[in-house]
């Protein structure tokens, strides 16, 4: 079957430097139709230009705190028939789009959405969860690598993430894409709720990995340490008008109030804030939902065709997959490898354990691989025993077996209805 052409749209305003190892990520893509499209800030813009790939990127200048007005500008560019969303901090698995898009197989399939690795490149950050109108969400059990289609009860649908998701063009555009009265918080839930208002479908793929650093921003630092809550206050209320009976906006607004604060109360026990720090954030948070109700719905225009057409990324189809492992002390002479292979076009998983039990981190070289580090016989998986035996050899495949649905060769899944 001919792989549908695909639109990855990045929104960036801040962030130049993981912009640009986001993109040289999406460079390493297993797919044989994408284009690139990027919305950035004059900074994100330097960044791209000063790329190789530029001649292959479409860039739509834009400098404004709202996110989703930036991704309806990527939309109005995007030529694909699919339109991917990732973050300008995340980073996707080479095979991202073949797993992301195969739900699309299915013609009843509006959006799928795929599982976040968080920052040790492990762990889970996110997997498949729904949620309602009443903003309560519940994870979802998916027990096989999917693609699934759940089936959810009435008032609830699948949550997808801004950072690893994608839709069909021709019926995001007839929605109008985001609501613009959505900054950046629950852009991505209002569209969910707006897909399953109109009978759509949305899928899960389990396997369409992507990796989210967190960086930081003008809402939150590094550490996820919150600036700023006066937007999470005014998105929380602009939701409820859209979309719950008015007698039920106290409810939720004290439980999701509660909810931040109690977020707020453990960072403040952690350290990163002081007292005064969580009184100033609440205060935010309450003149944000104040600020909320003088953002009334409106009908969202169609987005039209694209003025541009399709314009192929090389991506790396069908690239050999190489894996380089060694001790720690070979560990520059290593990365020299592994950084020269990568720009040869190969996609490179490199390893190195030292004879230790320290737990393993993946993350994605800015010289274009995929390095993990830890103790020969430290676990990778958290739920994993403390204390693993391992000859290096047979740790090397043990990982790489971890990791090969989403990095190897591709494979073939089927959509899993319940």
């Amino acid at each position: 079957m001919t792989a549908l052409p695909v639109s990855v749209v990045i929104v960036s305003r801040g962030r130049p430097a993981v912009l640009d190892l986001c993109l040289t990520g999406v460079a390493q893509l297993d797919h044989p139709a994408f284009e690139v499209v990027v919305v950035a800030c004059p900074e994100g813009a330097a960044a791209v230009a000063a790329r190789p790939d530029r001649p292959h990127i479409k860039l739509i200048p834009f400098d404004e705190p709202n996110i989703s007005a930036a991704r309806n500008l990527g939309i109005a560019q995007a030529a694909g028939e699919i339109v991917a969303f990732i973050d300008d901090d995340a980073v996707p698995e080479p095979l991202w789009l073949h797993h992301l898009c195969a739900p699309f197989a299915d013609p009843s399939v509006a959006a799928a959405g795929g599982y976040v690795r968080g920052r040790n490149g492990i762990s889970l950050q996110w997997r498949g969860r729904s949620i309602g109108a009443d903003l309560r969400e519940e994870d979802l059990l998916l027990d096989t690598p999917g693609p699934h289609l759940p089936d959810l009860p009435a008032g609830r649908t699948v949550k997808l993430q801004g950072t690893n998701m994608a839709h069909r063009r021709d019926l995001l555009a007839r929605m109008g894409g985001f609501d613009p009265a959505f900054r950046f918080y629950l852009d991505e839930t209002d569209l969910d709720l707006r897909h399953a208002a109109d009978g759509h479908r949305v899928a899960i793929a389990p396997l369409a990995e992507v990796h989210h650093g967190y960086a930081a921003s003008a809402r939150r630092g590094a550490d996820r340490t919150p600036r700023d809550l006066s937007e999470i206050g005014a998105s929380i209320h602009t939701f409820l008008l859209r979309h719950l009976p008015v007698e039920q906006h106290p409810a939720v607004w004290a439980a999701q109030r509660s909810a931040q604060r109690s977020r707020l109360l453990r960072l403040m026990q952690r350290g990163p804030l002081n007292a005064d720090d969580v009184h100033r954030l609440l205060k935010g948070l309450d003149r944000g939902w104040q600020d909320g109700a003088a953002r009334p719905a409106a009908p969202l225009p169609p987005i039209g065709h694209s003025p541009s057409p399709f314009l192929p990324y090389p991506g790396r189809p069908g690239a050999r997959r190489v894996t380089l492992s060694g001790p720690i002390w070979r560990r520059e002479a290593l990365r020299q490898q592994a950084e020269r292979r990568a720009k040869a076009g190969e996609i490179v998983t490199l390893y190195r354990f030292s004879h230790t039990a320290l737990y393993h981190r993946v993350r994605f070289n800015p010289g274009g691989y995929w390095e993990q580090t830890g103790g020969l016989y430290g676990r990778s998986l958290r739920s994993a025993n403390l204390l693993q035996f391992y000859r290096f050899s047979a740790r090397v495949r043990a990982e790489n077996s971890r990791v090969s649905a989403a990095r190897g060769a591709v494979g073939k899944f089927a959509l899993h209805r319940p």
